[in-house]
């Protein structure tokens, strides 16, 4: 039995699968199922009236209690499930608002003339100043999910995404429910999840994946009430807005350390989709390389895959066999980074911070901090002001950094990061500033000339240094 979670608070603890009424008829040839951590939980009663959870071929624990059915993933919780004994005195009333407190369900009862709530968790219990005579009215805080086309523990793309997902939960608290699926399939199989996400209530859907782009797109003809929110897409509608990062910033950030400290002057790089930000970000490595040291060449291995471990371990090999000894990536784990420890070379990782996962070759990290986007869009979507739109933010807004920098990056490149940071900050900087060439000579952008992000958007060359082909060239 395997869930998808590395938090042992998580594991160890009781989860809320359902409510009990779901098993009404069910039976070990007729179970209930549903989804645990992003696995599939079957649950039915035996001739006995006991409750019986399974995933796959292994029994889990289960408890029914307070109208609802609770799993502990492991099989080993640390604490019992908490106390609500007035759940069952008469003359309560129990209204069940089927919403969540930092990702706990929330339970609601009228105990004499206060409202009083409890969370599964903590049991935490806290007394409202309103009675329900003044003909209050409890309305279930907007469901937000996030779509990963990752498992949430790739430690890269999808793991910014969720890091920043639970920091907004807990900045919010109670006026929004959050909530995310991963391994969520780009292309049709993504579309069938948006649309029941919608029929089961969520209000937005932030999509994290280029590939949910159209799929969103069609959905969100359908659905004019909900807000629909896509990470690195270029199409909107009035009721959908796209928003990215300038990552490439952080990856001209990592070549300019990778130009320094490479031995061999080739760099490594691999690839996952070749989409116009995954060029982008290629590209901007190179330029920050060359600008410390225009002797280098940066290869480049795709795996057309945003998260394939063993691929993505191929690919850094291929790089090092080739004479790589500083290695980047714009792949979803930390497979590169821990390819490059294992055959005592050094590299980078991207997203959010690797270096626990090879700190002997981590040199630092390209990282994405989505807090403050998110922020901002639920914020809008709470006061009503949401519009449809384009975001693209970087170094300026807070919402990229190079992070981590290893003990032996000389001082020297240690200034030039600052200089570049504070460049990009002040506008007195642009990493796509002319003149420019691709690989064959040919200028791509004119002296003194600055790229627009239009340009950025739609790049489809490599430029002079990178070595290789584009799949469609």
């Amino acid at each position: 039995m395997t869930f998808q979670c590395d938090d042992r608070t998580v594991l160890d603890d009781w989860l809320t699968v359902g409510p009990s009424t779901r098993l009404t008829g069910r039976s070990s040839t007729n179970p209930y199922r549903t989804k645990l951590l992003s696995s599939d939980v079957d649950v039915w009663r035996d001739g006995q009236g006991k409750v019986v959870a399974r995933c796959g071929d292994s029994t889990l624990m289960v408890q029914d209690a307070y109208g609802y059915l609770w799993i502990c993933p492991s099989g080993k919780p640390t604490k019992t499930i908490f106390s609500f004994p007035e759940y069952a005195e008469p003359g309560r009333r129990i209204v069940d608002c089927d919403g969540t407190l930092l990702g706990n369900r929330l339970a609601i009862a009228k105990l004499g003339g206060k409202i009083v709530a409890m969370d599964d968790r903590c049991a935490h219990r806290f007394a409202l100043s309103m009675l329900l005579a003044t003909g209050l009215a409890f309305a279930a805080p907007p469901k937000i999910v996030f779509l990963y086309s990752a498992p949430v523990g790739d430690a890269g793309w999808g793991f910014a995404h969720e890091k920043a997902r639970r920091e907004v939960q807990a900045k919010f608290g109670t006026k929004i429910e959050t909530s995310f699926i991963d391994s969520v399939t780009e292309g049709p199989d993504s579309e069938r999840v948006v649309r029941e996400l919608i029929s089961q209530g969520a209000k937005m859907v932030v999509g994290t994946s280029f590939g949910y782009m159209d799929p969103m797109l069609r959905v969100s003809g359908d659905y004019g009430d909900v807000k629909f929110e896509h990470a690195s897409g270029y199409k909107t509608s009035p009721n959908m807005r796209i928003f990215n990062s300038r990552i490439y910033e952080g990856y001209y950030l990592a070549g300019v350390v990778a130009g320094s400290m490479t031995k061999t002057n080739v760099l490594g790089f691999v690839g996952a989709v070749p989409i116009p930000e995954v060029i982008r970000n290629l590209n901007s490595f190179t330029l920050g390389a060359l600008s410390v040291n225009p002797k280098v060449t940066t290869k480049i291995v795709w795996t057309n895959e945003w998260f394939n471990p063993p691929k993505e371990t191929d690919a850094a090999n291929s790089l090092i066999n080739n004479g790589a000894d500083v290695l980047m990536q714009n792949t979803a784990s930390p497979a590169v980074l821990q390819t490059a420890q294992q055959r005592g070379k050094r590299a980078f990782g991207v997203y959010s911070d690797m270096t626990s996962y090879a700190p002997k070759a981590s040199l630092g990290s390209a990282i994405i901090n989505w807090t403050p986007y998110y922020t901002r869009a639920i914020q809008d979507y709470l006061d009503g002001t949401w519009k449809t739109g384009a975001s693209l933010w970087g170094v300026k807004q807070g919402a990229v950094d190079l992070v981590g920098l290893a003990a032996d990056v000389p001082a020297q490149t240690k200034a030039k990061l600052e200089e570049v940071k504070s460049g990009l900050r002040n506008g007195s900087f642009a990493i796509w500033s002319g003149p420019i060439q691709d690989q064959n000579g040919k200028e791509v952008l004119a002296s003194k000339v600055e790229a627009t992000d239009k340009f950025l958007d739609g790049m489809n060359f490599l430029v002079k240094g990178v070595e290789g082909k584009l799949p469609t060239q």
